[in-house]
């Protein structure tokens, strides 16, 4: 059954970004007979008007798709929540030298946290997102947060913090359909941003150069960039600009002759591979499939699972990133601590410390855990004898 299409007429508060998506959703839950209020969340003003900030824009969208649907809209300020919750998280991850997540910190802490509880104020009985991901009630054994059906679309990884009276108010009208549905129903109802493109990058740095925006932000300390052999071939501007399996931006001069010296093929580009935070040395390798960049094994920690508990030992299915396939694993170790560890059946590329690695039961996102360490030698400590 679809989240828009419950039998009990409620008033919805929805988050209107000013994209298609959540504009559609507005529509399905009105069309459904419910009292439906839009809510513009406003999560970042530093750059209020920077040419690469897009929220005056995005408001003046939301307003108009709310006029055509015939709601009331309410522009609500939720900065310096933003920046005490995610943006200072962000930034201690970045200086620990790991590669953080915002996204997922902003749906746990942000839009299904500060945004609903303003919605309960507004006597709100659920909220509604336009995410592609479903919510299940199933009954005693609580809520369960499905995949999106269009499958290149599903943002379920990005929730899996939700927790389970999080879920309970949450609705995802548009998890039922594909994007190109979405985009039909917008253009068939005369929205008029059906055809608006879809928002990319983290939500507060939108389309700028990422290195120049963290500029601002942290500290430069250059150092060493070596290769895989010990050898020095390069110098980094700081080891919170760049992550694990970076390729562009390196800033690696002279790759013919240091490729030729090792036997290695002209063309091979450099893969950031490892960031040695002791030595403020990057490491980097040559090729894509070099060894240094797959892993068999991760362990994460401050784990968040949908239904309250951890998941038992055995057989899943893993996420380390967004744009990735399931990868088959299995699950040693999670408990209450908030630890993880699992072993992948097929080597990993690029598993990153601080991203998310998510746990899947078929269609069921199960939870997951801020990922630590991406070896096969880290798990001895966690497992027992």
């Amino acid at each position: 059954m679809s989240d828009s299409k419950t039998n009990a007429k409620h008033r919805i508060v929805v988050g209107l970004s000013g994209g298609v998506d959540s504009a559609v959703t507005a529509w399905l839950l009105k069309c459904a007979g419910h009292e439906v209020v839009g809510i513009f969340m406003k999560n970042w003003e530093d750059d209020d008007d920077d040419e690469y900030c897009s929220s005056r824009q995005d408001f003046l969208d939301a307003a108009s798709v709310a006029d055509v649907l015939g709601i009331e809209i309410e522009h609500v300020n939720f900065a310096a929540e933003y920046r005490e919750r995610v943006f200072a998280e962000f930034l201690r991850e970045y200086r620990a030298g790991r590669t953080p997540n915002p996204d997922v910190l902003c749906n746990a802490e942000i839009k299904f946290k500060a945004f609903l509880d303003h919605a309960v104020r507004l006597g709100a009985e659920k909220i509604a997102t336009g995410h592609y991901a479903r919510v299940r009630d199933a009954g005693r054994g609580g809520f369960e947060l499905l995949r999106g059906l269009d499958g290149r679309k599903d943002q379920s990884y990005f929730l899996h913090r939700l927790n389970q009276a999080q879920l309970a108010r949450t609705l995802f009208p548009i998890g039922q359909l594909e994007k190109t549905e979405v985009r039909r129903i917008a253009a068939e109802i005369g929205l008029p941003n059906a055809k608006k493109k879809d928002s990319t990058g983290i939500c507060f740095i939108g389309e700028r150069p990422f290195r120049e925006f963290l500029n601002r932000y942290l500290a430069n300390t250059p150092g060493p960039i070596e290769d895989d052999r010990g050898r020095i071939i390069g110098e980094h501007v700081g080891l919170s600009f760049y992550t694990l399996g970076q390729r562009k931006g390196i800033g690696i001069g002279g790759v013919k002759e240091h490729a030729a010296a090792r036997g290695a093929s002209d063309h091979a580009p450099w893969f950031v591979a490892q960031k040695d935070l002791a030595r403020n040395v990057l490491v980097v390798v040559p090729g894509h499939d070099h060894a240094w960049l797959r892993s068999d094994a991760l362990t994460a920690a401050d784990a968040s699972w949908i239904a309250g508990h951890p998941p038992g030992a055995g057989s899943h299915a893993c996420k380390t990133r967004y744009r990735q396939g399931d990868a088959a694993c299995e699950l040693l170790r999670a408990d209450a601590s908030g630890t993880m560890a699992l072993r992948f059946e097929t080597p990993q590329w690029a598993v990153t410390p601080g991203q998310s690695a998510v746990l899947y039961d078929g269609e069921r996102c199960l939870g997951g855990a801020v990922i630590e360490a991406a070896t096969s030698t880290t798990l001895d400590a966690l497992l027992p004898a």
